[in-house]
């Protein structure tokens, strides 16, 4: 089979290829950055160097494959984050389209459901709708729920301010995902192509009130005590912004947190009584939090 990876060697992306490869399949990785091309290459598979906004590199590197693995991945020069994912979105489409490919895999998200009002997972839930309108594709949109590596942007919060915190937490419980566990799923679809017309897959590795993975990972570090302060929006939107994120950006993310807070964002997760079967636990992730503190 011959499959096109994008994400060049992301968290999922790379052990997917490999997977892909050590099945002996073709694979083409799409990648920015002509700097990795020799790293792809020397996992076994082939390096396509361009970019995914411009929809004829797209659509070519798209001819002759079986399946394809899509993702949007972020960029943090945009002005408009929203208009950036159409963007790419609409390329992926076009070329799906163009090149007659009947399996796609999309790396989507828990939240993607609400269409809007999730911030950076709006343009995921756009490029679903996109595939929704093409029948002739077999789609299955994985949904994971929050990368425990997220997590690490906490460590010079505790360093510098003493607390973890974020515009949402308290007693509710946040769902996490690994993104090893991510790269398994996708590679399982992939190797067997055996879901048809639009399927969306949830995947999940643990589920914690944001109080006790505080409290895990503050013991973990030998600060037990720390605590998780909640946020306004504004708050967290001022704290972005003097980081020097991108306006588009930070309000990105509020919005983000603020649909964990109200629950919409994980509304559906719940709905579809799904069951975490990932096989990293907070317990687990708290030890490479401490290791990464500690650096």
């Amino acid at each position: 089979m011959n499959y096109v990876i994008t994400g060049s060697l992301g968290h999922i992306s790379k052990p997917l290829v490999q997977e892909l490869v050590n099945a002996n399949h073709q694979v083409t990785v799409i990648t920015s950055r002509a700097e990795n091309a020799s790293a792809i290459e020397a996992l076994g598979a082939k390096a396509a160097v361009g970019s995914i906004e411009d929809g004829d590199f797209v659509t070519t590197t798209f001819a002759n494959a079986h399946a394809v693995y899509l993702m949007i991945p972020p960029k943090w020069t945009v002005d408009n984050w929203y208009a950036y994912q159409q963007q790419v979105a609409n390329n992926y489409v076009a070329a799906v389209q163009q090149n007659n490919i009947q399996h796609v895999v999309l790396l989507s998200s828990i939240g993607a459901h609400l269409r809007k009002g999730a911030g950076p997972i709006d343009g995921l839930g756009y490029l679903e709708e996109q595939l929704n309108l093409l029948p002739q594709v077999n789609s299955l949109y994985l949904r994971p729920s929050y990368f425990f590596y997220n997590l690490f942007s906490q460590i010079n919060l505790v360093k510098n301010a003493g607390i973890l915190g974020a515009n949402f937490g308290g007693d509710e419980k946040l769902v996490l995902v690994d993104t090893n566990d991510i790269a398994t799923a996708a590679a399982k679809a992939l190797l067997a192509l055996n879901f048809t017309g639009q399927t969306v897959q949830y995947i999940s590795s643990d589920e914690r009130t944001v109080n006790e993975i505080a409290a895990i990972l503050a013991k973990a570090i030998g600060k037990e005590g720390t605590p998780w302060v909640e946020f306004t929006d504004e708050q967290s939107l001022q704290g972005m912004l003097g980081a020097g994120l991108p306006q588009t950006i930070a309000e990105g993310y509020t919005q983000l947190g603020s649909s964990l807070k109200t629950g919409l964002l994980q509304e559906d997760y719940w709905k579809n009584n799904v069951q975490p079967t990932g096989n990293l636990t907070v317990e687990q992730f708290a030890q490479q939090f401490a290791a990464a503190y500690n650096q």
